[in-house]
């Protein structure tokens, strides 16, 4: 009983030590200097007077594009970087798991038999015993680590901080793939665009030529302005086989972001759902962009956990240079013959504990707490580097957003400059007044401004999507959980 007695005031003792405060640093957030709000008023949008506050749930829905809408749930139920990303989740959360384990005490069952023969000759045996002797046991052991310096406590904080950074990761990765999937989409619809204005150009050069051809065998022109026709049909052609060549290329790429199976991506078929035009017409900004909504970006979020993964790993490192307890105990049956293993007089039980300081390691420890610290320093840079990057998304977001919106008004004037020009210079050219070359200049110029026209508008919806990635996109909300995790 005094053992029992001793034995139990030992661990009582040891879990009060336990509850001393954890060695190493506790987590603090880095200082940094933030701007306070980013003012968008003087962005136009598509013409329209004022600005919208754009929903960041959803985005995309703003669009008013079912195809598009269908396109990215597509993409986040097959897209392999997304499974590969929750595949990294399963990993993290299972070393958590694991982490917290070590916390609580380990109990395991045992049933041993053995059947030994010892030598006759050796002199270890009493004369006339038999040489064969056998043996059983069943009992349960149980071992149990205090942590009394908090090392444990600081692993499965590590651990837990490290899971909520790959499910940001995971984040991280939606983020990108619906954004490089919207550009995508927005970039398509731009090609098929680009195509339609091409061949509408390549059938006017078409029929330009088929005049012109009359009109020389005619004796009407000169054969001067005959070939400068056919050089501008076999330019017109070369841009139909470019623009077809874009949008081939573009399918393949956004069916390998949809996650479609190898004979998907060697033959695509995308759907099209609204013009480069009607999306461009439904495009949005947020009015009043608060520095704290960047909080929600998932990039920040997973470098901050990281961080205090690492800031719990020299809590951990430096738990190392203290002393560590092990308690120890057994309990169970041990005889000779099976059929009294379960007998009373059978039983034996044990208490044990083990202290252990370490003395001497020729530095170990403290290269190892050398080392946690400086990933702390890697940890706090990246960081700072995710929050830089982060308002530095926003910033050219919003630069390249106000200077598409400004080109796009300035193209739309010389749109309808060039077309009067076109008319009075086949007007011109039809009474004699001007060559044909300024006939083929004007309708050169027009379709350059049309086609520039076309790419404006798929650079200002690019730049409302790298926006909206740049704040975070919404996808950490709950409205959108159907989407995040498929």
């Amino acid at each position: 009983m005094l053992k029992l007695s001793l034995s139990y005031s030992a661990v009582l003792s040891a879990l009060m030590l336990s509850a001393c405060a954890s060695v190493g640093p506790d987590y603090q957030r880095p200082a940094l200097e933030l701007p306070g709000s980013a003012k968008t008023e003087n962005l136009a949008s598509a013409g329209k007077p004022g600005l919208l506050a754009a929903d960041l749930t959803q985005w995309w829905a703003q669009f008013q594009d079912p195809v598009l809408t269908d396109l990215i749930l597509e993409a986040a139920k097959y897209n392999q970087d997304l499974l590969l990303a929750t595949g990294r989740i399963e990993e993290a959360r299972a070393l958590a798991v694991g982490a917290t384990s070590n916390r609580y005490p380990t109990v395991d069952a045992t049933l041993v038999g053995t059947k030994v023969r010892t030598s006759e000759n050796a002199g270890k045996l009493a004369a006339g015993a038999n040489p064969v002797s056998k043996d059983f046991q069943l009992g349960l052991t149980a071992s149990y680590e205090v942590d009394v310096w908090g090392k444990l406590s600081r692993a499965d904080e590590a651990a837990k901080a490290r899971l909520l950074a790959q499910e940001q990761n995971r984040n991280v990765v939606q983020t990108t793939l619906f954004s490089n999937l919207a550009q995508s989409y927005f970039a398509l619809r731009a090609a098929d665009a680009q195509l339609k204005l091409a061949q509408e150009t390549d059938k006017t050069r078409a029929e330009n030529l088929r005049l012109q051809q009359k009109r020389r065998a005619a004796g009407a022109i000169s054969e001067l302005d005959l070939h400068q026709a056919e050089a501008e049909t076999a330019s017109a052609e070369a841009s139909v086989a470019q623009a077809k060549q874009n949008v081939a290329n573009l399918e393949s790429a956004i069916a390998v972001l949809l996650g479609r199976s190898p004979a998907g991506i060697a033959h695509p078929v995308i759907a099209r759902g609204s013009e480069i035009s009607s999306l461009y017409q439904h495009l949005q900004l947020p009015a009043d962009l608060s520095s704290e909504v960047l909080n929600r970006r998932p990039d920040i979020l997973a470098a901050e956990q990281a961080l205090v993964a690492a800031n719990a790993d020299i809590g951990q490192a430096k738990a190392a240079y203290f002393p560590s307890l092990k308690l120890t105990s057994g309990i169970g049956y041990e005889s000779r013959v099976f059929k009294d293993l379960v007998d009373p007089s059978s039983l034996l039980w044990n208490l044990g504990a083990n202290l252990v300081q370490p003395v001497f390691r020729a530095g170990a420890i403290g290269a190892v707490v050398a080392g946690a610290e400086a990933r702390k320093t890697q940890a706090t840079a990246q960081y700072v580097q995710a929050v830089q990057g982060a308002f530095r998304d926003v910033h050219d977001a919003l630069n390249n957003a106000e200077a598409n919106a400004q080109l796009y008004t300035a193209n739309q004037k010389r749109v309808l400059a060039l077309k009067d020009s076109q008319r009075l210079a086949e007007l011109r050219y039809k009474n004699g007044y001007s060559s044909y070359l300024e006939v083929l200049n004007a309708q050169r110029d027009l379709a350059q401004v049309e086609s520039g026209l076309i790419e404006t508008q798929r650079a200002h919806l690019s730049a409302v999507v790298g926006l909206y990635k740049a704040l975070g996109g919404g996808w950490n909300n709950a409205a959108s959980a159907n989407v995040q995790k498929p």
